[in-house]
């Protein structure tokens, strides 16, 4: 039983879930309510073996930099506490029920599914070359609500129904650069050290806040758009419950932070978000069902 606590904290299970109510948010849109039981699960499997293996990716990749970083040497790699080995068999297993889950979800989900799988695997190493590496992640979980549309609808024509699922994929790019560039400020004395690249490390704490900041506010704009075209208006409602949570994730790190409030930001406001917008998509899509 340790060891299963241990493995769930290295690879950060909780994680999942402020990034997988996006998946669900494309398959309720394309499914104009709750997909198939079938479906739903598979989305679940999927999300999360590949959310897994990009996690083990990130420690793997990273575990020589972890080692030497105060804040990250107490890792369970570079602390010992999980030897390699381990490490890559959860990343092959967790890979394994991705492909697997994909190929049950559909054909068009199954060709797709190493796109991803392979932008997970490229992240850990952009950090080296550029501060763009946030943008990348952002990239890897807007995977997510195109992934839901996918599994419903069979189909890659993300650029089809008035452009929803791209314009939410779009808007979570921008959410995620957002709190990611937030958390990076924890690392930026290291970062500068090391020769490692992020927006805090290369232009500095008052104007990374401030890149934050308007990142979110695109996903804001971005979300407000796609209700807008979708004529979402029990949607809409909730948008000022979303603006209200970033405004608080900003206005804790407005003047420094701490691990605590790194935690608020990074997490518990974003799991919020995620779940804001799952919850007024669900209300909106049993509105237009009944």
């Amino acid at each position: 039983m340790h060891r299963i606590k241990m493995y769930l904290d290295f690879i950060k299970i909780e994680h999942t879930l402020f990034a997988l109510p996006f998946a669900y948010a494309g398959a309720f849109l394309a499914a104009g309510g709750f997909p198939d039981l079938r479906v739903s699960f598979l989305i679940l499997t999927a999300f999360t073996g590949l959310r897994t293996a990009a996690m083990v990716f990130n420690r793997i990749i990273d575990r020589e930099i972890d080692a030497r970083n105060p804040r990250t040497a107490s890792r369970h790699l570079p602390a010992g506490l999980i030897d390699l080995k381990e490490a890559y068999a959860i990343a092959v297993v967790s890979l394994a029920i991705y492909f697997l889950s994909a190929a049950l979800i559909n054909k068009t989900a199954l060709l797709l599914s190493p796109i991803p799988a392979i932008t997970a695997y490229i992240y850990p190493y952009l950090k080296r070359f550029t501060c763009l590496c946030h943008y990348v992640l952002g990239l890897n979980l807007a995977f997510a609500p195109l992934g839901g549309w996918i599994a419903v609808t069979d189909s890659a024509d993300i650029f089809g129904s008035e452009l929803i699922p791209a314009l939410i994929g779009i808007a979570v790019i921008f959410w995620v650069a957002g709190f990611d560039i937030i958390y990076g400020l924890q690392d930026i004395e290291f970062d500068r050290k090391a020769g490692l690249h992020s927006i805090g490390a290369h232009f500095g704490v008052k104007t990374a806040i401030w890149v934050s900041r308007i990142n979110h506010i695109a996903f804001f704009v971005f979300v407000s758009i796609a209700f807008y075209i979708y004529r979402a208006d029990l949607a809409l409602a909730f948008l000022p419950v979303i603006g209200m949570l970033l405004f608080y994730e900003h206005f804790t790190v407005r003047k420094g932070w701490d691990e605590a409030k790194i935690q608020i930001a990074f997490f518990y406001m974003n799991a919020a978000v995620s779940a804001t917008l799952l919850l007024s998509i669900f209300v909106q899509v049993l509105k237009n069902k009944f």
